[in-house]
């Protein structure tokens, strides 16, 4: 592609569809956009830069300058960044590591207590990891939980993003070096008892898809994918989120609901009591995402019935079950009537609510010896200003449709779910989060003008 000052194409290869945004980014206008099915695993031939093809003929038609646009891109096609997370023992150093993993974008498909299992290489192996993050011991301490893990990971097919105790990273670089594991020095996250520090682990696992991840997965036999992509679209859409959040002055709130995953982005200003280590062993970060690997349209959609079932969301159906098992069977499907409709708006809104039930978490009172406390649990989303939907059952639903969906997860619960109270909802239409993260870093204003332009309010509720 020959670049062109002023204009952008940003590209989402997701999953299900690749999305493109042809975006002027000295005003942030959105000049165009186009959507097709991802084509990788369609047939033996298929190559994921044919959908991408596809919609560059379609902006072509209406934008002919899209051919002298820079292209930024994003994905997680091919599974995505599958992350497995390697500390000495769960409650801290692995729970931390896999909050790292999270906001890099990336699923994790494994985590490893090495003071509880003992023999955790099969495991580890069964998980098949893009990326390994070890983690383990604060920053002067027992060097001997790093260097353990070092010694499991040794040789091990995955490369390794060392994010633990600084002081043994020199004899693991040592270690991994000897064995010839390809892995990346970053900044401890856990430095010290009750302090959590993505950032440094956060860019090393990015270094690493775009190094070895994308290339690895085969998606394309054409060179220009690789150059094209910036990091894995979970990680894009943080990036989003933060500087909108930055940019509007306001605590919000994304719920991307896709075919195989629902992912939940916060940035939420803490109080003191919760950026500390008051009721949580690792430190609540005010930036936090979380991926349900179990909810999903499409290839998680009969996981989400379970779930929304078991959890007293949906009521049980057996047409339900079965509209799942189609949805699984063939993830292109659209609703053909009134009742499948019915079935699809049903399946997302138990996923939104399971999901930010899951990052929420609950407050409760319970008894103790000293009498009545408060119990939280997740993070705190009472007051959260804005609720952002994304994704294609959403951008394609009527209004009322998307409202219903969403609102289902906010409000005052009597069972004690944090879920935004008062929130204004907003739907992505125009699938702009991934574009506005793709510009976030060389393009903040266009990126915020792209935002603010076309993340409107939906009906009110």
């Amino acid at each position: 592609m020959r670049s062109a000052d002023h204009l952008a194409l940003c590209v989402d290869f997701g999953s299900t569809f690749t999305k493109a945004a042809l975006v002027d980014t000295d005003s942030g206008r959105l000049l165009g956009t186009a959507t097709h099915l991802t084509t990788i695993g369609t047939d033996s031939c298929s190559d994921i830069l044919d959908g991408y093809d596809a919609c560059l003929a379609v902006l072509g038609e209406r934008n002919p300058v899209v051919d002298r646009a820079e292209v930024r891109a994003c994905s997680s096609a091919g599974g995505g960044l599958r992350v497995a997370v390697v500390g000495n023992e769960g409650l801290v150093t692995a729970e931390a590591g896999r909050r790292v993993a999270l906001s890099s974008g990336g699923k994790v498909v494994h985590v490893v207590a090495l003071a509880t299992e003992p023999d955790p290489l099969p495991g580890l192996r069964r998980a098949t990891p893009d990326v390994v993050l070890l983690v383990g011991g604060t920053d002067g301490g027992n060097a001997e939980v790093l260097l353990e893990g070092a010694r499991l990971l040794a040789g091990g097919p995955w490369p390794v993003v060392v994010a633990g105790n600084n002081d043994a990273q020199a004899e693991v670089a040592g270690l991994l070096q000897a064995a010839g594991t390809t892995y990346v020095l970053a900044a401890n996250v856990v430095p010290r008892i009750g302090v959590l520090r993505p950032g440094s682990a956060r860019a090393a696992i990015r270094e690493m898809f775009l190094s070895h991840v994308i290339g690895g997965k085969h998606l394309s036999r054409r060179p220009d994918f690789a150059a094209m992509v910036r990091g894995a679209t979970p990680d894009l859409v943080l990036a989003g989120v933060e500087l909108l959040a930055r940019g509007m002055g306001h605590d919000l709130v994304v719920v991307d609901v896709g075919g195989a995953t629902t992912d939940v982005h916060s940035v939420v200003e803490l109080d003191p009591e919760d950026a500390s280590l008051g009721r949580d062993v690792v430190a609540v970060t005010p930036v936090t995402r979380t991926v349900e690997g179990d909810l999903g349209m499409r290839w998680s959609a009969v996981s989400t019935v379970e779930a929304g079932v078991a959890d007293g969301v949906l009521a049980e159906d057996a047409g339900l079950v079965e509209a799942a098992g189609v949805r699984r069977k063939d993830p292109a499907h659209l609703p053909a009537d009134l009742a499948d409709a019915s079935y699809e708006e049903q399946i997302a809104r138990a996923a939104t609510v399971l999901a930010v039930r899951r990052h929420a978490g609950r407050s409760r009172v319970v008894l103790d010896a000293g009498g009545r406390v408060v119990e939280r649990t997740g993070k705190d989303l009472r007051e959260v200003a804005l609720l952002v939907g994304s994704g294609g059952v959403l951008r394609h639903s009527a209004p009322d449709v998307a409202t219903r969906i969403l609102v289902a997860a906010t409000g005052t619960d009597p069972e004690g779910w944090q879920y935004p109270e008062h929130p204004v909802v907003i739907v992505d239409h125009d699938y702009v989060l991934a574009a506005v993260g793709l510009l976030a870093a060389d393009h903040p204003v266009a990126a915020l003008a792209l935002g603010r332009a076309r993340l409107q309010p939906v009906l009110p509720h």
